[in-house]
């Protein structure tokens, strides 16, 4: 008994000196499942690093059977390497503009969305659930109640922070979903004790906000992005028109604004009209005025970052291609000269005002904003059909989104002298 006990432990001695390298080039056959892999690995509570730029961004565990045997399971490519192999890739990034991140602890993980909306209506939570990683979701009661600081990851569903319900007033003001919707945000907004759907969306804005500089990290995507911003900046000033609650909007808006309370964006015009689809002149092609130069040529550019003095956008940029093809949405991209100067950009069209991804710190806490509604459904449309991610696995758009995951995870491995 004694000497199967031995013959065990070096066995699994030997194990423990050989590492899992789950590579993110082109090499990985699934590459939205792979983060879902290294999610459960957290959840187990086994530390895995992200090796920042090196091979796409790939991640290496200590080698148990079980994480073998669920990457076969869920179909993600693996390698196992021996020490001396590790070692020799720690090298490579010591010397090279790579660097390793610790991944410690799973983060709780929160999507805001209504209550009635279908899990396609979100290109995150279908890669969430695509990925096979946990999440709950909440509204505005549950914002306004206290519960976001239950969580460490804030995704906030392309939603319409301004009361407007997403400015769909004059193609589906007969809709029977738009009509149900606009009596189920009223209705909320009563019981809360809010005099209009706008003032209400403003407060839950604002406690956003606050548990961002408390140490949150919020993700936001499509009109999440630049109506929140107008939210914040418009506090106290009505800002929308009758048909959304019963007043029209007050004039002379730009002046009434202010800017120094938005998270990413300044001096921007609202475009109050309702039935123009179109917050602000933040969204660049303009919803109401879009360019269409199709998908064929439509592509954005990621900035690279050094891994070792800028490792939080370089998380954010992982990717096994550096140029990333276009998807339009409500808000499809930022117009450069509103962009905030402290907001790190990165990605971009190269050569235009259009700005896709942009990142930047409030407080202790993060925000990330991504144009477009769908990185696989260029132009989505109200009741398109889902999009279905087993035919994306290696998607370079949906690994943005997935990047931001694990981000909240992160701390920068020491180095030994």
């Amino acid at each position: 008994m004694k000497k199967l006990t031995l013959i065990i432990a070096l066995i699994f001695q030997c194990l423990s000196a050989e590492k899992i390298l789950i590579p993110m080039d082109i090499m990985q056959k699934d590459h939205l499942k792979a983060y879902g892999i290294a999610y459960w690995v957290l959840k187990q509570e086994i530390n895995v690093e992200w090796l920042l730029n090196f091979r796409g961004g790939s991640f290496m565990i200590d080698l148990f059977p079980t994480i073998l045997q669920e990457c076969r399971i869920r179909g993600v490519t693996t390698e196992v390497i021996p020490d001396a192999d590790a070692i020799t890739i720690y090298g490579e990034i010591d010397a090279s503009n790579m660097e390793v991140i610790v991944l410690e602890k799973a983060p709780k993980i929160a999507i805001y969305t209504p209550p009635n909306k279908q899990p396609w209506d979100d290109a995150v939570t279908l890669a969430l659930m695509y990925a096979e990683i946990d999440y709950e979701t909440l509204w505005d009661e549950e914002v306004l109640l206290g519960q976001l600081e239950r969580y460490d990851w804030l995704h906030l569903h392309h939603e319409d922070f301004t009361g407007q319900y997403g400015k769909f007033y004059r193609n589906y003001h007969n809709a029977p979903w738009y009509i149900e919707q606009q009596r189920q945000f009223e209705a909320m907004a009563s019981r809360l004790g809010y005099p209009s759907v706008s003032e209400e969306k403003k407060a839950v804005a604002r406690k956003i906000k606050n548990y961002v500089g408390k140490g949150g990290f919020i993700f936001s995507m499509c009109s999440a992005t630049d109506s929140y911003d107008i939210a914040l900046a418009s506090e106290g000033v009505d800002i929308v028109e009758s048909p959304f609650d019963g007043t029209p909007a007050e004039s002379n808006l730009e002046d009434k604004l202010y800017y120094s309370k938005c998270l990413a964006f300044e001096n921007f015009t609202l475009l109050t009209n309702p039935f123009v689809y179109e917050f602000s002149d933040i969204d660049i092609p303009p919803s109401h005025q879009p360019t269409l130069r199709g998908p064929e040529a439509d592509y954005f550019t990621l900035f690279e970052f050094s891994a070792k003095y800028d490792p939080v956008p370089t998380m954010l940029t992982q990717d096994h291609v550096g140029v990333i093809k276009g998807f339009m949405g409500q808000t499809t991209g930022f117009r450069r000269s509103l962009i905030k100067k402290h907001v790190v950009i990165m990605g971009e069209v190269e050569g235009e005002e259009q700005v896709k991804y942009i990142h930047g710190n409030y407080g202790r806490g993060t925000f990330t904003f991504l144009g477009g509604h769908d990185p696989e459904d260029y132009q989505h449309f109200v009741g398109d059909p889902p999009t279905d991610l087993s035919l994306h696995r290696n998607s370079p758009g949906y690994r943005l989104i997935l990047n931001n995951i694990l981000f909240p995870a992160a701390r920068k491995k020491e180095r030994k002298t």
